[in-house]
């Protein structure tokens, strides 16, 4: 199995071999963002990649995005998209050893690209990043795949095994509004920390 390390995530910006890329904040995520009215919500996007998420989240006024990603040239449109972006907003890391408190932290292809023997950490970690009453939101894939990932699926049943000893799950259902190749392919999810 490919070692998912810095290396290989950057080298795969550098060649711009990034296929899960949409372009742009994909539906769900906007929607979901648009019904945010707190312009200083604290948020953290993992994985962040290009950051299109954070980049519509910037333009529109919110002031406390942060972005992680442990592959420097994933920023590189961000930085050209979004010129005043908070330079110490850029965190290139690995989401496990980051040291922050957010409010909001949006999944967007993250999850999927971790090996799933690191999945109850993403929760773990997910969890001691929130603050009190802070929410996990975003999507995940609703399907399991046969082939050797990235990405990795799974289903509904698996993820609530995960998440529910940690969060309310405010909503786990089928994104109605997915890209048409995802189209009933993906879960949202709106998870709030519980403790």
């Amino acid at each position: 199995m490919t070692n998912l390390n810095a290396s290989y995530w950057e080298q795969r910006y550098l060649d711009d071999n990034t296929p899960w890329d949409i372009g742009n904040i994909s539906p769900p995520l906007k929607h979901y963002t648009d019904g945010i009215d707190d312009k200083s919500l604290r948020i953290l996007i993992p994985g962040a990649g290009y950051a299109h998420e954070a980049i519509d989240l910037h333009k529109r006024g919110f002031t406390n995005v942060y972005v992680c990603d442990w592959a420097p040239s994933a920023f590189d449109k961000l930085r050209k998209q979004a010129v005043d972006f908070p330079q110490n907003h850029l965190l290139v890391e690995d989401f496990f050893k980051l040291r922050l408190e957010v409010d909001l932290i949006l999944e967007q292809t993250f999850f999927c690209a971790l090996k799933p023997d690191r999945r109850e950490e993403y929760v773990l970690k997910a969890k001691d990043l929130l603050s009190v009453g802070g929410k996990l939101a975003g999507l995940l894939f609703a399907v399991a795949f046969s082939n050797e990932g990235p990405p990795f699926g799974g289903t509904k049943e698996e993820y609530l095994n995960l998440f529910a000893p940690h969060f309310k799950v405010l909503q786990m259902d089928v994104a109605l509004d997915s890209i048409s190749p995802r189209a009933e392919r993906e879960l949202f999810i709106e998870l709030q920390k519980t403790d």
